[in-house]
């Protein structure tokens, strides 16, 4: 056979025959002990269900004069009747034998009753209609005979009884054929035992399904240019392989949550215009042993068959964490599932048109193995965008929203730094609540004010505040807003409020000009001494302090530590970082370990509480020289609860970040 050209997809393989590729199944039909134990199990059936369910009536048919003879000898407790038809139950039991002409003579059940005897407690009998008895009540109420109206014991009948005798039986094999039949369908397949192991990827298809594309992602520009390759590669992967080059096998998308992962990977799915195939790797995962690595292989088997395609695994860390880890429970399955992966990926050759993309928030715990090039031979690192990229997704999020003309989506984009795709859309979506819930037919700036305020503050509490306890509230925010115009490092103040929200009493909201990358030890200092500005305000005014400020002391402790453990901002401790921080880990937890003894330890307590006082102490000293402005600033919180930007530098008298030129978006 002459080798293929380069270039050339491989031809594809024959259609396979009716029962090509299956496993050798049981005919029942052909099996001679399937009929021996369906034959044995209608004979218990049927001796099981005559035992429980006796055919045979529990009474005694007599004739009526020997019925009277009974109930005249006192040996009739009760008796019922519908009719003709008469049923009773014997004071004592009796055995019956055929008398003279063929008549039923009763005898009294000695006790123990005579062996090989059937004893009988109850009676039927028939009152001739023809031949009235009104002597028959008089006789019953002599002997004390009890009347009653219950209904009459019915003898079963044949299509009851041959129900009950093989009706159980017949159920429950159909029932086993059944369950049969559909094993044997899913035999051939990957699926295995009713279709545990096929893969529950959802497919989406761009010729039949709503497409994303590039147009629809924004922000993140440097990723979608590392991801422009693999679909121009998918479009015309000759051009590449003429070359002797090849797609990388799999692409890693890590980041913290929010930033457009998944809308990234279906967007190359849009683009390059293939079928996409998407699970999450806990979908792999199931009790049963083995089927993960069952679903593994038929996922990846859907992708060739539909190839060029793409795959991606969200939550990649679920199966892909790194092996022999000590891990209790679970482990074993897991691992199987991820080298079921590894044996795949191995598994494309040149001529592969198909793509592993996968996304994580923690790419740090996932197995070396996994990320050797080969397999994932790119990692993509997902950021949340900056100023005008947040800008651009809050475009693409308000094609369909009716904006009103004061609205600048700049501007909404600067108030919420640091924010992730997922969390802009979020901010849209309560901007449009908020509007339709003051009946407007516009979102305007003030919708996207407000729902910045409910996503960053939290939602208002109206709640009944002693006046004395709102003073206190008034002049802890104010502590904090003062402090923030008195130190030119600090972030400027945008909003300050003492109506209460989620679990504070009062907030102050600072933020950035710009977006920040990187912290001076000047502007952590002046945070520490802005965030404690609440509790020094308290203490300058009132000589104590509450517990308002548990918050603003857990922040503060934790950036101490931070520059102190993590930054090496301190002279005790030196140039070394003291905190296990690794890299890949966007979810901010995980095992802390304690790399240092316990003198470092006591000696980076002191540097973290050296600058905490000399924060603290930094606090009182501004707030007692600005005393004025601090009572200013209370006593105009108290009037009118929230004040702005605008309004807090007018009633401090200080200009503050207002020299500071806005950069142009």
């Amino acid at each position: 056979m002459a080798p293929l050209p380069r270039g050339t997809p491989p031809p594809a393989p024959p259609a396979p025959g009716p029962g090509a590729n299956q496993r050798p199944v049981w005919q029942p039909a052909r099996s001679g002990s399937f009929w021996i134990t369906f034959l044995v199990l209608l004979v218990l059936n049927y001796l099981l269900i005559n035992w429980l369910f006796p055919a045979e009536p529990t009474y005694i048919t007599i004739p009526y004069t020997v019925f009277k003879e009974q109930v005249a000898a006192g040996n009739v407790v009760a008796i019922t009747s519908r009719g003709e038809d008469i049923q009773g139950e014997f004071r004592q039991p009796v055995t019956a034998s055929e008398g003279p002409h063929g008549l039923v003579v009763l005898t009294p059940a000695g006790d123990p009753p005579p062996a090989g005897e059937r004893v009988y407690r109850r009676f039927a009998t028939i009152k001739p209609a023809l031949i009235p008895d009104p002597e028959l009540i008089t006789l019953l109420e002599t002997n004390g005979v009890v009347i009653t109206a219950e209904p009459l014991e019915q003898a079963r009948s044949p299509l009851w009884t041959l129900l009950l005798a093989f009706g159980p039986t017949l159920l429950l094999i159909g029932g086993f054929l059944w369950l049969s039949s559909r094993a044997l369908r899913t035999a051939g397949g990957a699926g295995g035992v009713f279709g545990l192991g096929r893969a529950r990827a959802r497919r989406y298809d761009p010729s039949t399904m709503q497409r994303v594309t590039f147009d629809d992602v924004a922000g993140i520009d440097e990723v979608e240019q590392e991801l422009i390759e693999i679909v121009d590669f998918l479009k015309n992967p000759e051009k590449y392989e003429k070359l002797g080059a090849r797609i990388p096998r799999g692409v890693l998308l890590e980041g913290p949550p929010g930033t457009g992962k998944t809308l990234l990977a279906r967007a190359v799915a849009g683009e390059a215009n293939v079928p996409f195939f998407t699970m999450s790797g806990s979908e792999f995962i199931e009790m049963v042993v083995g089927v993960g690595a069952s679903r593994v292989r038929d996922l990846f088997q859907q992708a060739r068959a539909a190839e060029p395609s793409i795959i991606f695994i969200d939550e990649i860390d679920a199966i892909g964490r790194r092996r022999g880890g000590g891990e209790l429970g679970g482990s074993e399955e897991r691992e199987q599932t991820l080298n079921q992966i590894l044996t795949e990926m191995d598994g494309f050759d040149a001529r592969t048109h198909v793509v592993v993309l996968a996304a994580t928030n923690r790419s740090d715990v996932l197995d070396p193995a996994l990320l050797r090039p080969g397999r994932f031979d790119r990692r993509i690192v997902v950021q949340p965008p900056d100023k005008n990229g947040r800008a651009e997704i809050l475009k693409i999020h308000t094609r369909d929203v009716p904006l009103a003309p004061d609205v600048d989506l700049h501007r909404v984009a600067e108030n919420a730094p640091g924010a992730t795709g997922a969390e802009l859309r979020n901010l849209v979506n309560e901007a449009s609540l908020l509007a339709a819930r003051r009946g407007s037919t516009q979102v305007t700036m003030r919708d996207f004010a407000d729902a910045l305020e409910k996503i960053y503050l939290g939602l208002e509490r109206r709640i009944l505040l002693h006046p004395e306890e709102r003073e206190r509230v008034a002049c802890h925010e104010a502590g904090h807003a003062l402090l923030a115009l008195l130190q030119p490092e600090s972030d400027p103040v945008r909003r300050v409020t003492i109506v209460p929200r989620a679990q504070s009493l009062g907030v102050t909201l600072s933020v950035p000009i710009n977006d920040r990358y990187n912290y001076t030890e000047d502007y952590l200092r002046a945070r520490i001494v802005t965030i404690l500005g609440g509790r020094a305000a308290e203490l300058v005014v009132y000589g104590n302090v509450t517990t308002g400020a548990e918050n603003d002391l857990q922040q503060v402790t934790n950036l101490a530590q931070a520059m102190v453990m993590r930054f090496g901002m301190s002279d005790e401790v030196g140039q070394v970082q003291l905190l296990d921080t690794s890299r890949g880990n966007y979810l901010g937890a995980g095992l802390s370990r304690r790399p240092y003894s316990e003198a470092t330890a006591q000696v980076a307590d002191r540097a973290v509480r050296k600058i905490v006082d000399e924060s603290y102490q930094k606090a009182i000293r501004l707030l007692n020289e600005h005393r004025d402005r601090l009572d200013a600033l209370a006593q105009a919180l108290l009037a009118e609860e929230t004040l702005d930007e605008a309004r807090i530098r007018e009633v401090t008298g200080l200009t503050g970040h207002e020299a500071l030129t806005p950069v142009a978006p």
